[in-house]
């Protein structure tokens, strides 16, 4: 029979990709782009990077590709689609931004990948007591560094206005995401002393919590898509409904603690857009 919380999740994956879809193709050919270039960007990253680390194995979902679940994929898509897409629209440079999308990233991972592996989605192999209860934390680095390396590589030509800002920048992004994340992989595995890696993902992580805020963005700076909010929205819903329904977000309790501190932030963040839609509710 086949787990009821892994086809639940890929049905989440699928309905958000398809509200990331319609979006990019009322923007045009290159968000159309931009979203595949993401979801291929993170099958293939999926697939290199089990076989270049052998680190973690996933369930048997219903759709797979190899041994990674479709959903993941689609799933990366979405993510980096709905991050960049909030903010473009903050006051913060084009060079910054990547930054954003990274930690943005970060705020969902830091709740789900710990329920995830309790709910048998993907396995590490290190137990449930390993680290960041069962995560490792080179896991948050690689998180990061996937999806500020894959902005970063499409931002760095989407701003020209010709065939090649269109075309060209998607596959840059793909490219530069999987050649800068399989880097970063075996830096901090095969370069950095094991005592020392801990250290070196902490410092990174601070170093972009603390170049963000000493740029002090202003968000919202223009009309964001409903997207930005509900991919990250209804991954948080989805996780804390499905660790609650299963009790695995009590093992342990500070694993709920997590849910609602990140899911908080996400609100907080999104709050331009959601205090104006409960006033519409209230009016009607």
């Amino acid at each position: 029979m086949d787990n009821p919380y892994f086809i639940t999740f890929e049905l989440v994956a699928y309905v958000l990709s398809v509200l990331c879809f319609v979006h990019a193709l009322k923007k045009g050919t290159g968000n159309v782009l931009r979203l595949l270039a993401g979801i291929i960007f993170g099958v293939l990253l999926e697939l290199a990077t089990i076989r270049q680390l052998h680190a973690y194995s996933y369930g048997t979902f219903p759709t797979m590709i190899l041994d990674v679940p479709l959903c993941i994929g689609i799933s990366w898509g979405s993510i980096l689609y709905s991050a960049m897409e909030f903010s473009d629209a903050s006051s913060l440079p084009w060079l910054a931004r990547p930054i954003l999308d990274g930690l943005l990233a970060l705020n969902i991972d830091l709740a789900m990948d710990a329920i995830a592996i309790r709910l048998g989605m993907w396995d590490w192999g290190r137990g449930l007591d390993f680290q960041y209860f069962g995560v490792p934390y080179a896991n948050f680095w690689a998180w990061f560094w996937v999806i500020s390396s894959f902005s970063f590589g499409y931002r760095w030509l989407a701003h020209r206005k010709d065939w090649t800002g269109t075309w060209l920048a998607p596959l840059l992004a793909l490219v530069t995401g999987l050649v800068w994340v399989l880097a970063t992989n075996a830096f901090i595995v095969s370069i950095v002393p094991v005592n020392l890696r801990n250290l070196v993902i902490g410092l990174v992580i601070l170093a972009a919590l603390g170049t963000i805020f000493y740029l002090q963005p202003r968000f919202y700076q223009k009309p964001v898509p409903a997207l930005a909010f509900w991919v990250p929205f209804v991954s948080h819903l989805y996780f804390m409904i499905a660790g609650a329904v299963s009790g695995v977000i009590l093992e342990p309790p500070f694993l709920l603690f997590v849910s609602l501190l990140m899911f908080g932030t996400a609100l907080f963040l999104h709050r331009p857009f959601i205090l104006p839609t409960l006033k519409r509710i209230r009016v009607e």
